[in-house]
């Protein structure tokens, strides 16, 4: 592997006002973020506030059902962003490396510009230092590298990393497209390529693994005429090739999907940012979507965060942290 650099198209078949959800990495084949199995019921939320830009930092929450998430420490930030062109820690993503334990987190560090941020942690509570990545430095001409997730893929025995950049003049709106790098010690990546482009501007993807099923949430970017939804498709693997997308499973204005299983049912929580609150949604076979965003409780002012499974030991130890 080389640093970020050379430019490739691997297309297989994405403007926002914010930016990561994903999950926690599992030794399935091409595990997905936010996976967990039906006993699995503690589960951590990494969250930013939009309310500051995202300059205060990511902050946690956990939950012992699924559905109602806690603060930890009173919903202080855990972590403050240092790095990037606006120094921002928007779309917080976490994945755990089923090789080491440690958690990897990326984020979204600026409205625009070619880096997204990175760092680690054992327990999710102490970081090591942070850094930038370049992930678009090969791309003259790039607006913004929004909203970055990462899964492990256990066949390639590496990280992928994703997120949305619009390059060229695009309009007000932008015209995303996703791109994605690999790595497999976070200091070495292989060169940035196109992964997804549908034909129409698309941002905030993020996987699941279902049975033998690999599945990828993102949204519909575009505006005019009035989209703004999530829908969901098949991948062959996390950079594809991609099938075609479903009818949107949450109303108009939804953005930074992340998706877990409780009792057998895909949850995909969602930003309903217009509205400044969160929604949710369950399906058993990905084809009839329900609401269940009166049984949640999320932390207040929570904006585009990523719900992982977590262990009960994990749990307790923030738990403790109050």
């Amino acid at each position: 592997m080389s640093p970020i650099g050379d430019h490739g198209d691997m297309t297989m078949q994405p403007t926002r006002r914010l930016f990561c959800a994903g999950l926690a990495a599992t030794a399935a084949t091409a595990a997905a973020p936010a996976l967990a199995a039906a006993k699995d019921r503690h589960f951590a939320f990494t969250y930013f506030r939009n309310a500051d830009d995202g300059g205060a930092g990511m902050r946690l929450a956990i939950s012992d059902d699924g559905f109602t998430y806690r603060p930890v420490r009173g919903g202080a930030p855990v972590v403050v962003p240092q790095v990037g062109e606006n120094k921002l820690m928007r779309d917080p993503c976490v994945a755990r490396d089923p090789r080491t334990g440690l958690y990897h987190m990326v984020w979204t560090t600026s409205w625009t510009g070619q880096t997204i941020g990175h760092a680690s942690s054992r327990d999710l509570i102490d970081w090591s230092a942070q850094q930038a990545v370049p992930v678009m430095a090969a791309f003259p001409g790039t607006r913004n590298s929004w909203a970055p997730e990462l899964i492990w893929d256990d066949t390639k025995r590496h990280f992928v990393i994703f997120w949305s950049s619009t390059v060229g003049a695009a309009g007000k709106e932008g015209d995303h497209r996703l791109y994605a790098t690999t790595t497999t010690d976070f200091r070495t990546f292989t060169p940035t390529r196109k992964i997804y482009d549908p034909g129409f501007s698309v941002i905030d993807a993020t996987f699941q693994r279902i049975g033998h099923r690999l599945i990828m949430f993102v949204k519909d970017e575009r505006k005019e005429p009035l989209r703004k939804v999530i829908q969901w498709c098949e991948a062959k693997s996390p950079t594809g090739p991609f099938g075609p997308l479903s009818p949107p499973i949450t109303p108009a204005w939804s953005e930074g999907p992340t998706a877990i299983q409780v009792d057998g049912e895909t949850v995909v929580f969602f930003d309903r940012y217009i509205d400044k609150r969160y929604a949710a949604v369950a399906s058993r076979d990905l084809k009839t979507w329900r609401d269940v965003s009166d049984r949640i409780t999320m932390p207040p002012g929570a904006n585009h965060g990523t719900i992982i499974p977590i262990d009960p030991a994990r749990y307790n130890a923030l738990a403790a942290l109050g």
